[in-house]
């Protein structure tokens, strides 16, 4: 049978199944909100359009042949395979439900994301979310994320950018380090100072600072060099020296006075700072449960304050 011929009979097979089903043609039909003879032309014509006999007709019961078991099996499978497609289409219109998935660096996901998260969770019980965190670029298309959170004023091609707030890096040291150590009124300054790289690049050592139209340009070195925010902040809390890190990861330390903000009149030019954008694919028909998070995150991220 050609595709298009039996696509012409999926009522019949419908038909078929629930009297397979039910044994009973009364009770299909009652099923099907049709008459009994109504449901037994459907499964003539079925039978008729693929050639071979589906069941045995007696005056007492209804028995399928071995064509028509097979044919049952089958049927319900596609049955059940169409009503999946429909509940996958639920999750695109109306309510917002289903599973989105989402990515995030990580010290952000752990700082600003994760609460914000949870408060969307419990507005939107019928959305869940898979948070996937990993600081390596990612690849919303090929990997099938929905939702990507990157420090980029360029998005990707065939990508919408949602800016969420800016990312900045401040330049601290811990009290205990700066009454052992001369006074840091310059970038210049750094220089005679143990300073605490990032060292994912090698450009990471030679830090750059702007003020107005004047920039400074100051190769830093230290005993200790580690591309982890939190952990290049718990040592320079613990006096091993000066570091850089996002303003939303010391936020918390600068307020309670275990770190102090060092050059606040200058801007700490780096590739690791910048507007923080939700990254998603280009499209006029995004889910309701997609666009819900997209309001909220937009709505909730807010930026940080990181005080003098």
């Amino acid at each position: 049978m050609r595709t298009d011929a039996f696509l012409a009979v999926m009522h019949e097979l419908v038909a078929f199944v629930r009297v397979a089903e039910s044994g009973s043609f009364s009770v299909a039909a009652r099923q099907q909100g049709v008459t009994p003879s109504a449901i037994s032309r459907q499964v003539a014509r079925l039978e008729k359009a693929m050639g071979i006999s589906l069941l045995q007709r007696t005056t007492r019961q209804l028995r399928l042949t071995e064509a028509g078991l097979a044919v049952l099996e089958h049927g319900r499978a596609m049955i059940a395979a169409a009503q999946s497609t429909l509940r996958v289409a639920e999750g695109h219109v109306g309510a917002p439900k289903g599973l989105v998935r989402v990515s995030a660096p990580k010290a952000f996901a752990r700082h600003l994301l994760q609460p914000v998260l949870l408060d969307f969770l419990r507005c939107y019980p019928e959305v869940d979310v898979h948070l996937l965190v990993a600081d390596r670029p990612v690849d919303p298309l090929r990997e099938g994320i929905d939702l990507v959170i990157r420090l980029t004023d360029d998005p990707p091609q065939g990508m919408v950018a949602r800016a969420l707030l800016p990312v900045q890096q401040l330049v601290l040291a811990s009290p205990a380090y700066l009454a052992s150590h001369p006074p840091l009124r310059s970038p210049e300054d750094l220089m005679g100072h143990s300073c605490l790289a990032i060292g994912e690049q090698a450009c990471d050592s030679r830090w750059r600072f702007t003020r107005g139209q004047d920039s400074v340009d100051v190769t830093v070195a230290g005993r200790y060099t580690v591309n982890h925010s939190e952990m290049r902040l718990e040592a320079i809390e613990a006096g091993l020296g000066i570091g850089c890190v996002p303003d939303f990861v010391a936020h918390a330390a600068l307020a309670e006075g275990r770190v102090v903000r060092l050059l606040p009149e200058w801007t700490f030019d780096t590739n690791y700072q910048g507007m923080a954008s939700l990254l998603f694919a280009s499209s006029r028909h995004a889910a309701p449960k997609v666009r819900v998070l997209i309001d909220h995150l937009v709505a909730r991220l807010q930026p940080v304050h990181p005080g003098p």
